[in-house]
């Protein structure tokens, strides 16, 4: 039996898109504690928003301009802090307890300097063209 070869795509080899991923997960966990009521709310919307941040960082990478390579970039950076004004929210009311809270808003600090160097790199190689 032949051995099948599995191919990885840029992006994959990507520690912000790995590190986003990983992300996309705690929201996804912290999510299920939602109350019911929210399914089709806050939600669906916060699980929409973080899984864009990875998405978009994917799709930037299949672009051949490090121009549209950062736009994609700047975009997932969009989601990041919609992501971020969700969050507070749930905490504002309560779906979300302090601890958990300032966990979140540390792991969006640490993925927004991720993204902004990534993105100041693609604009750097861009001129550099």
């Amino acid at each position: 039996m032949e051995k099948e070869t599995q191919y990885t795509y840029g992006f994959e080899k990507l520690n912000i898109w790995k590190d986003s991923i990983l992300f996309a997960k705690d929201i996804y966990k912290i999510t299920e504690t939602f109350p019911n009521t929210e399914k089709f709310g806050l939600v669906s919307k916060m699980r929409r928003a973080v899984v864009s941040i990875p998405s978009n960082i994917a799709e930037g990478s299949a672009k051949q301009s490090l121009k549209y390579q950062a736009r994609f970039t700047e975009i997932s950076k969009g989601s990041l802090f919609e992501v971020l004004n969700q969050v507070i929210i749930a905490y504002e009311l309560k779906f979300i307890n302090e601890e958990d809270y300032l966990k979140i808003r540390e792991k969006i600090d640490s993925l927004n300097k991720k993204l902004k160097a990534f993105e100041n790199s693609q604009i750097k190689r861009y001129k550099k063209q």
